[in-house]
């Protein structure tokens, strides 16, 4: 799941991620919860998908930040 913004996602993101931006994660809450767990979390650099993965492991979501968008989608296309 990338929580950068609609206009940083539109430029680039990973094949098949899902964008909910950082300011809108608590309003999409029910959404996120009955999204396969655990989310892999990214942004530009792993600042925005830390406070990211800080909120939702305090509201009971399994997560994980794996920072940067261009490092998971390097990860994704070595599979």
């Amino acid at each position: 799941m990338d929580v950068r913004t609609r206009a940083e996602f539109a430029g680039g993101h990973v094949a098949n991620s899902k964008n909910v931006p950082l300011q809108e994660i608590e309003q999409n809450l029910s959404l996120l919860k009955t999204m396969k767990h655990p989310l892999i979390l990214c942004c530009a650099s792993g600042g925005r998908s830390g406070s990211a993965e800080a909120f939702l492991k305090q509201k009971g979501i399994d997560c994980v930040n794996a920072g940067s968008w261009l490092n998971v989608n390097y990860y994704v296309n070595q599979k």
